[in-house]
């Protein structure tokens, strides 16, 4: 297995018996204010760890998850870093990865629905969808729609797989993770596993799931214009890296 530009290797392709086998991987950047509530609803019994994938809280983040039971990895700035530091930190026996956000707005108690397909053997990548599930008002602007569901329709074209969506609540088989070679360390981290997760043929299943608003605090994305257009950048460069390179990258 190759390693992603930045030197990172995966290392999760270790499959052994467990409880449940799931680990949940949470990416944050001070969420103080909703970290606490996210690990809360988190049915304890159908995961076997939490955790939180840091990219250099200033605030009680740190403090908060730890003292909830969650296991803090200091991945250091990036999104797509801090998910895929926490998903090669996860202990050998869990062989389901699961990330979500920790700002409140997906609802940790659907756990369950997206871990079952993969645990029957049916499915190797389930993914959540905002768009085709039950939105509190305010929890999803008009351009992440519309961007969701432009992306969704050019993954199509390129693989023949149809996302509405680019929401962060997925599941995967670790070593399916591992072997998509993720190499985005930002923001365009859900859209390459997407498009790389086509392209493998892995199977895959995109389920409707409720959604709501952020809890605590402020998007790093669509909290400011500067964030959207930043993260806007990052994902069409992520496309365009991915769609150009066939085989790899």
């Amino acid at each position: 297995m190759s390693a992603p530009a930045n030197g990172h290797v995966f290392t999760g392709d270790v499959r052994r018996p467990a409880r449940t086998g799931v680990a949940v991987v949470i990416p944050v950047w001070n969420e103080e204010a909703s970290i606490g509530g996210v690990i809360d609803r988190i049915p304890r019994a159908a995961v076997d760890e939490i955790i939180i994938g840091d990219g250099g809280s200033r605030d009680r983040t740190v403090e908060i998850a730890e003292a909830k039971g969650a296991r803090v990895i200091h991945a250091g700035r990036g999104y797509g870093r801090a998910c895929f530091e926490g998903a090669n930190a996860a202990a050998p026996a869990s062989d389901i990865i699961v990330i979500m956000d920790g700002d409140g707005s997906d609802f940790p108690e659907e756990l369950p629905k997206l871990v079952a397909p993969i645990r029957a053997g049916e499915r190797d990548f389930v993914i959540a969808s905002r768009v085709r599930g039950a939105r509190q008002p305010g929890a999803m602007g008009w351009h992440q729609i519309a961007g969701g569901r432009m992306i969704g329709g050019a993954i199509g074209a390129l693989y023949g797989v149809h996302y509405t969506d680019m929401c962060a609540f997925r599941a995967i088989r670790r070593d399916a993770l591992a072997a998509l070679d993720m190499r985005e360390m930002t923001y365009g981290w859900n859209l390459e596993m997407q498009m790389k997760a086509a392209r493998s043929g892995l199977r895959i299943l995109e389920i409707p799931v409720p959604y709501g608003v952020r809890t605590g605090g402020r998007s790093k994305v669509a909290g400011s214009l500067r964030g959207t257009l930043r993260a806007g950048r990052q994902i069409l460069a992520t496309f365009a890296r991915v769609a150009l390179n066939r085989r790899g990258g």
